[in-house]
């Protein structure tokens, strides 16, 4: 079979649309439907069920999803394992959210370096939803993200938590709100606890989805908002930035995901139990 096909009809598993898979995939919309008719006359069976509120699976592509994630998967850990030079066993395909790379994977890979030396590593950096479709593509071997999405055959546990404090260019307490408050989206957990804490908060002049962005832009223009201890602490010792009194703090834990297999070999084992030793290094109390 054309991994091409598998490939495909992940896609439209994934975003439920056969538009948003072509154009995911770089392709146009036939050639979408033509791979999906070329895969559903070899198997024999339909495989989704088209209507105006988009694409579903039948009993039949549900039972295929599961052997068209591991035909994806395997696939790719063949291309890139047959590529390597002498000296390596295999390679380790790893996936992470931009701001925790400085707090845990740019840690983890000399740790790995060092511990599995036979081990070549392949690191991505992304969004949540590109992750968790890379990773269940087959893409990825494992990924450390904020927010996973629960998928069946997919093994998630918490590593860390962040703490958000609320901080300010100048010296306030919670009740003397600023103005120029910087909202910053910290993901769905946040927003709910944020949003109870400040139930009669107005609309913010400025929200950003990128904590970096936003302290770049209270730190040049002065403000308030919400930003992990680990990143501010500098800023706080400096006196750059100060502690705004009575404010709750926020946890955001990060998760590992990783496909779950039985028949695992002890390296990825190792890898996990690196991860989770840097992770232990890296929690805030």
């Amino acid at each position: 079979m054309n991994i091409d096909l598998a490939r495909t009809f992940l896609e439209i598993v994934d975003t439920g649309n056969f538009n948003k898979a072509a154009e995911r995939l770089s392709v146009t919309q036939s050639t979408v439907s033509m791979r999906i008719r070329a895969l559903e006359e070899e198997l024999g069976r339909p495989l989704f069920v088209r209507s105006k509120s988009g694409t579903q699976l039948t009993a039949a592509g549900m039972q295929f999803r599961r052997y068209a994630t591991t035909m994806v998967r395997v696939w790719e850990q063949a291309r890139q394992e047959l590529a390597l030079p002498a000296g390596f066993r295999t390679v380790l395909n790893v996936g992470g959210q931009f701001s925790l790379w400085d707090r845990l994977l740019v840690q983890w890979i000399p740790w790995m370096r060092t511990a599995m030396p036979d081990v070549a590593l392949k690191a991505e950096v992304g969004g949540s939803d590109s992750l968790m479709r890379q990773l269940i593509e087959g893409m990825l071997d494992l990924v450390v993200m904020y927010s996973p999405l629960s998928r069946p055959g997919l093994h998630i546990e918490k590593l860390l938590e962040e703490r958000l404090v609320l901080v300010s260019t100048r010296r306030r307490a919670v009740a003397e709100w600023d103005e120029d408050y910087v909202l910053v989206d910290w993901g769905p957990e946040f927003r709910a606890a944020h949003s109870q804490a400040f139930p009669d908060l107005k609309t913010p002049a400025v929200q950003v989805g990128l904590g970096a962005l936003g302290l770049q832009h209270v730190l040049a223009y002065g403000g308030t908002g919400y930003f992990p201890m680990r990143v501010v602490r500098s800023y706080l010792s400096a006196g750059r930035l100060f502690e705004v009194t009575g404010a709750p703090e926020f946890r955001r834990p990060a998760y590992l995901v990783h496909a779950e297999d039985e028949t695992r070999e002890d390296w990825f084992d190792t890898a996990l139990d690196g991860l989770r030793y840097v992770a232990s290094l890296e929690n805030e109390d």
